[in-house]
């Protein structure tokens, strides 16, 4: 959960995208996460990094805005006039022949801003045909009870729960209605021989553990104990952050074995890359963007295989499987065994490892986190 200089943006400051390895050189992650932690060190790598005038023009430019955008947070857990318009919407548009299921999210941007995708076929995980997505150009508009987004291709106009879609001429295409989703392994119960990490009774699995008056868990944590190859289950709420930007945007992680990292991101409507909700943060971006609207409760199902060590020598990477809110992520995906996530905890090695959880200073809330060992 590094820093992700624009949200709309996604390209890295060489003008890359990051959406996979070797797409982006280590230097900018490592400095991207620096600007974002204002650290001392963070201040000296930027001083060893950034050589050029040139450099450092780029990083100014390209960092500023995510900064002021920032420093212009609501209240993450109080949403304001906005919130109820921002969401998922489904419904039919076209007639006869032409006639098919189309998904919307619609994006909270702040003061009465917002940012929307289309899903020919339906939203991601439920029945989008993996063509787009369409990203309509302008931003659309809150007035009173009414936003109102206009593109050449249509319009939609969103009032009481309901997305009206009009062709470029005025006709009605389709009505699309609001949703809300839920993860299929939403409160999944732990299966015998698990390890209850947090189940909203105390904090005594972790070092530095804080449990809030409604018994959620907060970021910024380790588990005491340390794991090889396991199966692990989260559920994780991100704030509602709408004028916020990149890693100011409900900014968490979960590090596996302390080493690798899964991201958490309020990344909604965005397209999924490796330092957005679900991507494997410098290392691989994933196969789809299953994260939901800040707010909402969504879960992680991740499939563990630690690296294979005999006699210190690496015999085989680490593997991992992942689930976002029920849907398969990534496949198995091989990791790298020679090197960890950029600033992790703990290093690439042999030895089991803690499941930490980041603290990127915005609240992210957990429940139901359990673990099944798979090798010891």
């Amino acid at each position: 959960m590094r820093p992700q200089i624009c949200r709309a943006g996604a390209k890295s400051l060489g003008g890359a995208n990051n959406s996979g390895i070797g797409e982006r050189p280590a230097w900018q992650y490592e400095l991207e996460y620096a600007v974002c932690n204002y650290s001392q060190p963070g201040i000296e790598l930027m001083k060893r990094i950034m050589n050029s005038v040139g450099e450092i023009v780029v990083l100014l430019l390209a960092v500023g805005p995510s900064l002021a955008a920032g420093a212009m947070q609501i209240s993450a857990e109080k949403p304001d006039e906005d919130f109820a318009f921002q969401g998922e919407f489904v419904g039919d548009v076209g007639g006869g022949d032409e006639s098919h299921k189309f998904g919307l999210q619609v994006i909270a941007m702040g003061h009465g801003k917002f940012q929307a995708v289309g899903y020919h076929g339906g939203l991601p995980g439920d029945g989008w045909n993996g063509e787009g997505p369409l990203r309509v150009e302008k931003i659309g508009e809150r007035q009173g009870d009414t936003l109102v987004f206009s593109d050449p291709v249509g319009t939609a106009t969103i009032h009481d729960n309901e997305a009206a879609i009009k062709d470029p001429d005025g006709n009605l295409s389709g009505t699309l209605k609001k949703v809300t989703r839920q993860s299929r392994t939403m409160n999944q119960p732990a299966p015998d021989g698990a390890i209850i990490l947090f189940d909203g009774k105390n904090v005594d699995q972790w070092e530095n553990g804080q449990l809030t008056d409604d018994g959620l868990l907060q970021q910024g944590t380790t588990t005491k104990q340390k794991f090889g190859s396991c199966t692990l289950h989260i559920e994780f709420r991100l704030p509602y952050e709408p004028t916020a930007s990149g890693q100011g945007r409900g900014n968490s992680g979960i590090y596996l074995q302390g080493r690798y990292e899964v991201q958490m991101l309020d990344s909604f409507g965005l397209e999924g890359k490796d330092n957005e909700c679900g991507g494997l943060y410098s290392i691989k971006g994933c196969d789809l963007n299953m994260c939901f609207p800040p707010l909402s409760w969504q879960t992680y199902d991740l499939e563990y295989t630690a690296a294979k060590y005999e006699n210190g020598k690496l015999m085989a990477n680490p593997r991992l499987t992942a689930y976002h809110n029920g849907v398969k992520i990534h496949d198995n995906v091989e990791l790298p065994g020679d090197r960890n996530s950029t600033a992790a905890p703990i290093n690439a090695g042999q030895e089991p490892g803690p499941i930490y959880l980041q603290d990127h200073g915005n609240p992210v809330r957990y429940r139901n986190i359990w673990v099944l060992e798979t090798e010891k």
